[in-house]
């Protein structure tokens, strides 16, 4: 990997890390459904020229239904919850959750698609779950809302645990581009309706404003260019380092811009559950396996 590429990915990290400080800053004047669908819009805004290739209009156009599938699991719902999580959760603590993605993906192969899961990754997903109980009981003292927006959090990586499979099998063979582009389009769409309706009285601030804008902009739009730039380049295997920098960065950003307090709990559970992560993802045996993944694909 050449020095830009570990740049891209630590951006990545900490692009998709400030959506959980942007949707903080935001949620509380906007409310979830008008944020998450200026997300969405804006995004879609900020794709649309990059269908504007007839070969990538027609893949649009042969495959929209399960782009539009995608479009809902991986963009409105996950867009919507996570912005109701943000009402109620610290952004760190919400970033956190989001690291249990690549669990849930390892669970859904299993329960859906009889994806064998050796004792490794077994293990793994029993250490995960369990730094996600403990920070769910330390959530409580947040507040009567906390356990509603943690149920919110964790539902919303379930879904990015599904729609994993279901593209790999749906749409394999498709652009991810056009995956991407099509799917944000269909969720501005999606969250178009709610976004007017619940509108908020009161015009929100021009903080507010800025957090949606950084939303849509810089952690949608300009972080999957980017990711998909970094992809061609290092590979898959590589581009695992990223669910370990969101929360990393997450809780950074909720602590220096916000002045969230991280406690002991905070630390100790994302730990845990990056723990769980590593073992569930095979990284933690596959460098056990092969010292050299540094240098070369696995």
């Amino acid at each position: 990997m050449k020095k830009t590429d570990y740049a891209v990915l630590l951006s990545l990290g900490a692009l998709w890390g400030g959506s959980f400080l942007f949707m903080r800053m935001g949620a509380g004047a906007f409310g979830a459904l008008p944020l998450a669908g200026l997300r969405a819009i804006g995004a879609a805004l900020c794709f649309l020229p990059l269908l504007a290739s007839r070969q990538r209009r027609a893949e649009w156009r042969a495959h929209w239904w399960p782009i539009a599938v995608v479009g809902l699991t991986n963009s409105a719902l996950p867009f919507a919850l996570f912005t109701f999580a943000s009402r109620s959760l610290p952004a760190g603590l919400a970033s956190i959750i989001d690291g249990i993605t690549p669990m849930f993906a390892a669970l859904v192969g299993w329960l859906w698609l009889g994806q064998r899961l050796d004792a490794w990754r077994s293990a793994g997903l029993v250490v995960g779950f369990a730094g996600v109980v403990w920070l769910a009981e330390g959530s409580l003292a947040l507040g009567p809302g906390a356990g509603l927006a943690l149920l919110a959090g964790v539902t919303a990586t379930a879904l990015y645990g599904y729609v994993v499979h279901y593209t790999h099998l749906r749409l394999a063979h498709v652009t991810p581009l056009v995956v991407t582009v099509g799917s944000h389009m269909v969720a501005a769409l999606l969250l178009l309706p709610p976004t007017l309706l619940f509108w908020p009285a009161q015009t929100p601030p021009p903080q507010a404003w800025l957090a949606a804008a950084g939303l849509a902009v810089l952690c949608t739009a300009l972080a999957y260019v980017l990711f998909f730039q970094v992809l061609a380049r290092v590979g898959a295997a590589r581009i695992m380092v990223i669910p370990y920098l969101i929360p990393a960065f997450g809780v950074l950003w909720g602590a220096l811009l916000l002045g969230e307090p991280v406690s002991a709990r905070m630390l100790g559970g994302c730990a845990v559950i990056l723990l769980g992560t590593a073992l569930t993802t095979g990284l933690i045996h596959a460098r056990r396996k092969a010292p050299s993944l540094a240098t070369g694909e696995t």
